[in-house]
């Protein structure tokens, strides 16, 4: 698939680590680090702009790296990125750690990846099919 990309950030174009990775790295494009406290959130910039075709979307993540061993996490996970959206890429980290934690320019400060998504027509009904599960929510199925 080809997507364009416009790269208004000192960093190379974000990359697939691996031939099976499922997500492309993205990284903090700062003039400055970024401290954040302790359950701080902060929006950085990528300062990559995409153009997805219609039916799929961005969805940003966490990096798992960052997230076992610095408690940071994208706040919002995933993100959705809409086929129909221009604007920048920025990325709601949050420091869930008891620890400040550093952000500098060029950190891979999350993950993106593109799925192919459907939009769905309602169909308005009074009563939906019964299922062995019915109403059951959380926990209801078991351990």
């Amino acid at each position: 698939m080809k997507i364009k990309i416009i790269n208004k950030s000192k960093h190379a174009l974000p990359e697939y680590a691996t031939n099976a990775s499922a997500g492309v790295d993205l990284r903090a494009n700062l003039s400055e680090p970024v401290v954040l406290k302790s359950l701080e959130r902060a929006l950085l910039p990528t300062d990559l702009f995409i153009e997805l075709p219609v039916g799929y979307e961005a969805q940003i993540r966490p990096r798992s790296g960052l997230a076992f061993k610095n408690g940071l996490t994208v706040l919002n996970s995933p993100g959705t990125i809409d086929a129909d959206y221009r604007g920048e890429i920025k990325i709601i980290l949050v420091n869930l750690s008891k620890e400040d934690f550093v952000i500098n320019d060029g950190e891979r400060i999350a993950q993106m990846v593109i799925a192919k998504h459907e939009q769905a027509e309602w169909i308005e009904v009074e009563q939906l099919i019964e299922t062995s599960r019915g109403t059951g929510g959380f926990g209801s199925t078991g351990k």
